[in-house]
């Protein structure tokens, strides 16, 4: 195959970037070539994409299964076989033992739409349990949980990130789009060269900041605030769309009402930010012509994420800037198959084609096409930090994909500890993760290069990735996987190897639902550069615009949701002084697992650090680069410190790739929005001091 170009996408994030892979004789295995003609990333790729073939290495990604032969002992290689008897005997046994809901199931929202249906219909087929969720639940379940509760039906964006550049004024909020997501930073560009406007709101001064009009910098924990404050100035002002929140929305004078009782002056006092700021940014986004408000982690990732983004949504629907042309609220998904991950039944409580699993004809359509009865269907299981909490207690064996909750859980040494005291652990992985690590049994399985499969990215733009490269000897596919541990469990059919069949069942079991695939084919995908759902059958072309005739809501309206401010789970006191806010640098990726494996990757960023205002540094006695012990209530982690201006003051950064000393999620909080289930990440209390 040497020399053969296969165009395909990048593995990492929601963009999806396009690109062709072309083998090479030795150690390189594929060299990145430019895909200019993909409309989304037009060619360009971060440090991420361009490397990505590094993690296909021989000595880099794992080659043969590993199993633990004795409590306490190394892990061994093995032959399949082996491996996967141990596994149908560790699930199947404590499910014996204990009951189905002893056995757990934990997914990733790198997983392609063929993975992520077969895993979510082997947790409830085979296994029988209601125990799976994955780790998009950490991704962008708090602004899922605001689109349906507004809009009826959940999209990351309802538009294609092509009519952001034609817009004419975004609210970016808690999104570093520079270091996140680099190819996309274009768009704000353009924007901007077009004549739009853009406001940026972030308690740093990020690289993307640094492109705005205006930055606000709010105290982390404080944007819903913030967005009821304008809110409350778009009322005051005069600015309400009045015919459009008539003839469109329902539920305005309960939201109304919660704005007013945030007047300018006391979101300043909870926020930080000047009320003159404030109206700055309501006059800059009410006097342009169409708007979008776009939120990514900063404010979803709050124990209120629900709330705040429905907080931005009430803003958008009260001036108008929704279900028009160029108009709308967006969520920018994070993982590369965050918004496809959940849409097929990964998530605890959903069912293939976004539907829900408590609604009964949702579970007889699916059980249909999965040839079971529904009542055999369990229900809704724990959410991602629930199912983790739960582990060794409720639930006595796991089965990871494609996920390490070792280092991207909250409270993660507590999560360490949990999968510790389970019965039985299992992890299908390409790497030997520090989840991998402790396990029972792992299986060495392919890379994205290496197998074909779908993706949905953050513009709900369903993409095919395409084989480019065999798999080493001794590696499977996940899909592969899980038709042998089907059939040791007593399911020889209804678990294809191939993910073009599965694609097939999944366009049948996703038919008639929110998130409707039955009309997109893989050669429509390749021929169309990917097809937006909802798209019902063959003569549909697809729906990049959502919601401009009506919304998905039983009577075709958008509904405001009434919300008020509430402080963080943990505020800041006299023993914990400083808000820690987490977050991602450009050259690494999620939990680290495979860009922490690239040479190019490490030497642009080697490690933690923590990020810390010159007062505060000053305060604490610490230089650059000298160690910084940050202690929460949950524990302590030690990294060098960056000492920078471009963060406010009562505020600390981390980065969250690292595991060991410098695991930034070993502080954070794990309470819960009651919404979304969202931990929340980003905001917590620490202490900082200077180690000697």
């Amino acid at each position: 195959m040497t020399g053969t170009e296969t165009p395909t996408h990048c593995p990492y994030c929601a963009l999806q970037c396009g690109m062709s892979l072309r083998p090479v004789a030795g150690p390189e295995v594929a060299e990145v070539v430019e895909r200019t003609g993909f409309p989304v990333n037009r060619g360009a790729l971060c440090g991420k994409g361009r490397s990505a073939p590094a993690v296909l290495r021989r000595g880099v990604r794992l080659t043969s299964p590993l199993v633990r032969r004795r409590p306490g002992g190394e892990l061994e290689e093995a032959g399949w076989d082996e491996a996967l008897g141990r596994i149908a005997d560790g699930l199947g046994g404590v499910r014996a033992a204990h009951g189905a809901d002893a056995v757990g199931v934990f997914g990733g929202g790198g997983l392609t739409n063929e993975k992520a249906y077969a895993l979510g219909k082997f947790a409830r087929v085979v296994l029988g349990t209601s125990q799976i969720d994955y780790n998009g639940r950490f991704c962008m379940s708090s602004a899922a949980a605001a689109h349906q509760r507004a809009f009826g039906l959940d999209r990351g964006l309802p538009f294609p990130l092509e009519d952001i550049p034609r817009t004419g004024c975004v609210i970016l909020v808690g999104s570093n789009l520079a270091e996140t997501m680099p190819p996309a930073l274009r768009y704000l560009t353009e924007l901007k060269a077009n004549g739009g406007r853009l406001i940026v709101i972030d308690p740093r001064r990020t690289r993307t900041a640094e492109q705005a009009d205006l930055h606000l910098a709010p105290r982390p924990g404080t944007d819903l605030a913030l967005a009821l404050g304008m809110l409350h100035l778009v009322v005051a002002g005069g600015r309400v769309d009045e015919e459009f929140v008539r003839s469109r929305t329902r539920g305005w004078e309960e939201a109304r009402a919660g704005a007013m009782a945030h007047w300018p002056e006391l979101v300043e006092r909870i926020c930080g930010v000047p009320v003159a700021r404030l109206r700055e940014a309501v006059e800059l986004f009410c006097g342009a012509e169409s708007g979008m408000v776009l939120t990514a982690r900063g404010p979803e990732q709050q124990a209120k994420g629900t709330d705040t983004v429905g907080a931005w949504i009430n803003f958008c629907l009260a001036t108008g800037r929704a279900g028009r042309p160029l108009s709308g609220y967006g969520c920018l998904t994070g993982q590369g198959n965050g918004q496809g991950g959940r849409e097929h039944g990964q998530k605890a409580d959903q069912l293939p084609g976004y539907r829900k699993l408590t609604d009964p004809a949702a579970r007889r359509h699916v059980a249909e096409v999965w040839g079971v009865d529904p009542e055999s269907l369990p229900g809704p299981g724990r959410s991602a930090y629930e199912l983790l909490d739960a582990l060794g207690r409720d639930v006595r064996a796991l089965l990871v994909m494609g996920s390490n909750p070792v280092v991207s859980a909250p409270h993660a040494s507590h999560v360490e500890r949990r999968l510790g005291s389970l019965d039985f652990l299992a992890v299908a992985d390409v790497v030997l993760s520090e989840t991998a690590a402790p396990a029972d049994v792992v299986l060495p399985v392919t890379q994205w290069a290496e197998e074909s499969g779908t993706t949905t990215s953050l513009e709900g733009r369903v993409l095919l990735r395409r084989r480019a490269l065999d798999p080493p000897e001794g590696v499977r596919s996940d899909l592969e996987v899980l038709h042998a541990l089907a059939g040791l469990l007593g399911h020889g059919k209804g678990f294809p190897a191939d993910p073009a069949e599965v694609f097939e069942e999944l366009r049948r079991a996703s038919a008639g639902g929110a998130a409707d695939y039955a009309g997109i084919t893989y050669e429509r995908i390749a021929a169309e550069d990917g097809v937006f759902w909802p798209c019902p059958d063959a003569d549909h072309p697809g729906t990049p615009r959502l919601f401009l005739d009506r919304f998905a809501t039983e009577d075709g309206r958008a509904s405001f949701v009434p919300v008020v401010h509430r402080a963080a789970a943990e505020e800041t006191d006299r023993e914990y002084p400083v808000v820690l806010t987490t977050g991602r640098v450009v050259a690494q990726y999620q939990s680290g697992a495979q860009t922490r494996r690239v040479d190019e990757l490490n030497a642009a960023a080697p490690g933690p650090f923590v990020e810390l205002h010159p007062r505060l540094a000053e305060r604490i006695g610490v230089a650059e680069g000298e160690p910084v012990a940050v202690t929460s209530r949950r524990g302590r982690a030690v990294a060098p410190a960056r000492i920078t201006g471009a963060i406010r003051a009562d505020t600390v950064f981390m980065p969250f790739h690292w595991p060991g000393e410098g695991r930034a999620n070993t502080l954070t909080n794990p309470a819960l929005d009651p919404v979304s289930r969202m931990p929340e990440f980003k905001v917590c209390a620490v202490r900082l001091e200077a180690v000697r």
